[in-house]
């Protein structure tokens, strides 16, 4: 297990909820939601009064009282959102732009602010997100070209792991975005490994990538590795910056160190595929269990500290072989 334990991580169960103990009969009992953790009966009840996570603007418009987005901002692709302007075209209610052209002046601010992801700002175009600069600027450029820092970090034996992402066996991540973006990398244990990279050779804006296909590579001297994509969709966005300095991925793999963007139809369908970041947690364990077996192989017993496991792991034992660290770890 990791090396750093986050303790009491959430003081409310999920967004927007409170819980209490409970006995074995309220779990027959439509009072909340029941659930039985280390012999112990907990209800989960939703708080309409606590703070939300992440608003919905259904609510922060005031149209209903209570909604948590569960879709990354992404309102294209939400079927609640999709619900509710099939109600606004029935007649059965009002929409959440005419609810807020009630406002007073100083009141109607954007709707970027009202999801909070931005400060606040007033709305200039009543509500006519279509034809505001600002929000094609905010949703197409500013979301997709911002790089991300983790709030939460675990080590593993001198290895990153970031909480509230997801990982593929190939050792990439996968971090959704405000707006429904998903934005790709290559994780610290394959940094490490292969060291510092002369060329990330990374695909085009506008490139359809498949899950689990070699999407892109990188190039230490004359040896090529292929990475396999942990997701599927259409590139929108790709980090220039690694082309004149590839060094990026090895020094901030999880932030600076980014690789591109991606959009796809399905998201929840997508990040249902990969790994949690408490199931990387124990992939990285055992990926390094193998590593440490192939280096004492090569080399003998690692010493307490760890041995050889640092920055350039390649670098310091090339008799490991690149090509039998790629196809062991990447999958290629």
């Amino acid at each position: 297990m990791a090396d750093k334990t986050v303790q009491d991580r959430r003081s409310q169960v999920g967004y927007g909820s409170s819980y209490r103990k409970g006995r074995d009969q309220d779990l027959q009992t439509p009072s909340g939601i029941g659930a039985v953790l280390g012999g112990q009966v907990w209800m989960v009840k939703p708080d309409k009064k606590a703070k939300t996570a992440n608003p919905c603007i259904w609510m922060q418009a005031g149209v209903v009282e209570f909604k948590n987005c569960n879709n990354f901002f992404d309102c294209t692709t939400c079927k609640y959102d999709q619900g509710m302007n099939k109600k606004v075209e029935m007649g059965k209610q009002i929409s959440w732009q005419a609810a807020m052209r009630r406002m007073a002046g100083l009141d109607r601010i954007c709707r970027h602010s009202l999801t909070q992801r931005i400060a606040k700002r007033q709305c200039a175009y009543d509500y006519e997100c279509s034809t505001c600069d600002f929000d094609q600027f905010f949703e197409d450029v500013w979301t997709t070209k911002t790089k991300t820092s983790p709030s939460e970090m675990e080590e593993i034996r001198g290895f990153k792991v970031p909480m509230g992402y997801y990982y593929h066996n190939g050792h990439t991540w996968a971090r959704i975005e405000s707006g429904g973006y998903i934005r790709i990398g290559m994780d610290d244990f394959s940094m490490k490994l292969l060291g510092r990279s002369d060329a990330m050779e990374l695909p085009l804006m506008g490139k359809e990538l498949d899950k689990d296909k070699a999407g892109w590579g990188l190039k230490r001297e004359n040896n090529l590795a292929d990475v396999l994509s942990p997701v599927g969709g259409v590139i929108v966005e790709v980090n220039s910056a690694l082309r004149e300095k590839p060094v990026l991925a090895n020094q901030a793999p999880y932030e600076d160190g980014w690789l591109f963007m991606v959009r796809t139809p399905d998201i929840k369908g997508t990040i249902k595929e990969l790994m949690s970041d408490r199931q990387g947690l124990d992939y990285i364990t055992g990926e390094l269990n193998t590593l440490e077996g192939m280096i004492e192989e090569v080399a003998g017993p690692l010493a307490a500290d760890g041995g050889y496991l640092s920055n350039d792991i390649y670098g310091n034992l090339p008799d490991l072989g690149w090509g039998n660290l790629t196809r062991t770890f990447l999958k290629t």
